[in-house]
């Protein structure tokens, strides 16, 4: 008996499951919003995980918290964002200085014009995911 194909992963999946390097950019010191739960996951799963946040001092589980993307040590695969929808803009063109790989808005986080712009300047685009819970479902239960 041969196995059933696996179903094909969507374009999320696939850059959670490559990514090495994350940028959390919305960090909060406050261990009920969900930026911090979120990176202290990311970081207990084995990500390499960077902090930003320009009104948080670091540090911030343990890791010192970054002014933009652009000062971070290297090139992140996935530029995670945590910030209203209005304020992505900014957000994308820091990613986009930085040479990140992707953006990655968070639930309920959708902003179609900073997703073009990221898009065009050759940046990966998802809106409107968590990458704790993508990443969950790719290692199962």
């Amino acid at each position: 008996m041969t196995a059933a194909p696996l179903e094909p992963v969507d374009a999320a999946m696939a850059l959670i499951q490559r990514a090495r390097t994350i940028a959390v950019v919305g960090i909060s010191s406050d261990v009920t919003r969900p930026s911090y739960e979120v990176a202290e996951y990311l970081i207990a799963v084995g990500y390499t995980v960077y902090l930003v946040n320009p009104l948080e001092e670091g540090p911030i589980l343990g890791l010192p918290v970054y002014d933009s993307v652009v000062e971070l040590p290297e090139r992140v695969d996935i530029v995670d964002v945590f910030r209203r929808p209005e304020h992505v803009p900014p957000v994308v063109e820091d990613a986009i200085e930085a040479r990140a790989g992707a953006v990655w808005m968070q639930l309920r986080i959708v902003n179609d014009e900073a997703a073009a712009r990221a898009h065009e300047a050759g940046l990966e685009v998802v809106m409107d995911r968590c990458t704790k819970i993508d990443h969950a479902r790719l290692t199962g239960p």
